[in-house]
């Protein structure tokens, strides 16, 4: 039986400076090539100004190969499904990240929601929606760092995909997967030993699944 869940219940984020403490102990500051100091100092200055917000590190720094083994649940680490071995190759699309080599690797994401309310639906068709709704999705790092945070975002039975992340073709047109944060089964290639873990797949553009919902949010700040 799936699990109950609530979005209400996975949205109250701990405070920025308890995030940049988390990353240090995972190291994720050392993947970032930056000062454990510098992380600290960025959760110091934005300060109270944008409560409950996430705090993510640009995908050039850290990418998701490097941020899907950091994950845990039930004492199992999270990976990446061996037939995505281009994951990093997943950019942000339609989105702009604020953080940069000038601005340094780190941004707040604000108002994340794990969008249950849209599970059943396809990519193409969710896009539009979270758009008319003023909000944009979350990229595939973003969602690791989300998850990284605030494991109850990914429950059974509810968990999301990050469509701001595509990967683009040569000929310039997308490829038709789009990537996911969802929990194993331990079936087929990822082995029953990752039964429950936390995973890194994809799905089609135009496919849609009843235990996926479209995480997003309401914009990304450098402060």
């Amino acid at each position: 039986m799936p699990e109950t869940s609530s979005t209400a219940a996975v949205t109250a984020l701990p405070p920025l400076a308890a995030q940049a403490e988390r990353l240090i102990e995972l190291g994720v500051h050392d993947l970032a090539k930056t000062p454990a100091d510098d992380l600290r100092a960025f959760a110091e200055r934005a300060g109270d100004a944008h409560p409950g917000a996430l705090l993510a590190v640009h995908p050039d720094r850290v990418p998701a190969s490097a941020l899907a083994p950091l994950l845990r649940r039930r004492d199992k680490p999270g990976f990446v499904v061996v037939d995505m071995p281009d994951v990093d190759d997943f950019a942000p699309v339609g989105v702009e990240l604020p953080a940069g080599p000038e601005e340094g690797p780190f941004h707040l994401v604000t108002g994340v929601d794990r969008g249950d309310d849209l599970t059943n639906w396809s990519p193409e068709e969710a896009l539009p929606e979270l758009t008319g709704r003023g909000r944009t999705p979350l990229t595939l790092t973003e969602g690791l760092h989300w998850v990284l945070q605030q494991p109850a975002a990914l429950e059974r039975g509810r968990c999301f995909m990050t469509i701001a992340s595509r990967l683009r073709k040569a000929d310039g047109t997308f490829d038709a997967r789009t990537p996911a944060i969802w929990i194993s089964n331990g079936t087929g290639r990822d082995g029953r030993e990752r039964k429950d873990a936390p995973k890194v797949g994809w799905c089609w553009w135009g496919n849609r699944h009843t235990w996926l919902g479209f995480a997003s949010t309401t914009g990304r700040v450098h402060p």
